[in-house]
């Protein structure tokens, strides 16, 4: 079955949300000269964003909604402990979606299958939009710990695990060329059309991130090899998609050690990357509109 996170307003096709992470824009324009918080989630708006993803959504919540933007946040979950209080943090933040990033890299599956199992069920009791992320450094840090997981919850379960992709992590692990990246990082086509979260970094197998452009306008080589993986990834979750459903995705350009001081400017990259992204989401969900008035008739 589809999961589905419908809009507030009503709509006749699926849509996409553009979610900023604050974290893109830390140390921006200078480490001197940072933005506040405040500046930042208002630059967001400016430039079309549709939601930010804080790690401490109470704080900003009021001015977020103010804006009348969408509210979503990362977790660390680590233990059974901070589960409920964790959640019911993001539950008091109004989140509209709930990445977890979750235990060790090398904690083994029949430890994670439980807790993710305990994360689910919480987020669900409370309303919550919750998925597990494929991460570097937690117990989905592999392809095989993230599809064992996945296996795991659904054989105790009898569904599917709500799962944020990050594909960036698989790609680096595995060391993969652009004319392997869909056949190995799209393994399991039926949990990315399940899926609600996606985090596109822009990566190829020797780099988690790539810069979008070469000067702040001119689309990179590596960009714009990595751009078709985006694409049929948007078109492939479209094909189960539902009117109403949303594809909450975080154009993600890192900061820190993602982000290398021969890259251009990081906020003008991401905002390229949320132009270009919108860009294939129109072109698929023109085709899906035109099915689904096929069907119609």
């Amino acid at each position: 079955m589809k999961r589905q996170h419908p809009i507030p307003q009503h709509s006749n096709s699926p849509v996409i949300r553009h979610i900023l992470n604050t974290w893109t824009l830390v140390g921006y324009p200078s480490k001197d000269k940072e933005w506040t918080i405040e500046q930042k989630v208002r630059a967001a708006k400016k430039a079309g964003f549709d939601g930010i993803s804080f790690r401490k959504p109470l704080e900003i919540k009021d001015l977020v909604h103010s804006l009348d933007m969408v509210m979503v946040t990362t977790l660390d979950i680590g233990d059974w402990k901070t589960v409920d209080e964790k959640l019911w943090m993001a539950k008091a933040a109004n989140c509209v979606a709930v990445n977890v990033q979750m235990l060790d890299d090398d904690t083994p599956t029949e430890v994670a299958v439980p807790l993710a199992i305990k994360v689910i069920e919480t987020g669900e009791r409370l309303g919550l939009n919750v998925a597990i992320e494929v991460h570097r450094d937690t117990c989905t840090e592999t392809p095989e710990k993230a599809y064992a997981l996945a296996k795991g919850f659904e054989k105790i379960m009898g569904r599917l695990l709500p799962m944020t992709f990050d594909f960036s992590h698989p790609a680096v692990i595995k060391h993969l060329a652009p004319q392997h990246y869909w056949d190995r990082l799209a393994e399991r086509i039926d949990l990315i059309q399940f899926a609600n979260q996606f985090h596109f970094r822009p990566f190829n197998g020797h780099h988690c991130q790539v810069p979008a452009t070469v000067d702040g306008k001119r689309l990179s080589p590596e960009f714009q090899a990595w751009l078709p993986f985006a694409d049929k990834v948007i078109e492939t979750w479209l094909k189960t998609a539902k009117p109403g459903s949303t594809f909450y995705v975080v154009p993600e350009m890192g900061s820190g050690g993602y982000f290398l001081s021969c890259f251009p400017d990081v906020w003008k990259d991401t905002q390229i990357t949320r132009r270009e992204i919108q860009r294939c989401w129109d072109r698929h969900v023109k085709k899906w509109k035109a099915s689904q008035a096929g069907l119609e008739r």
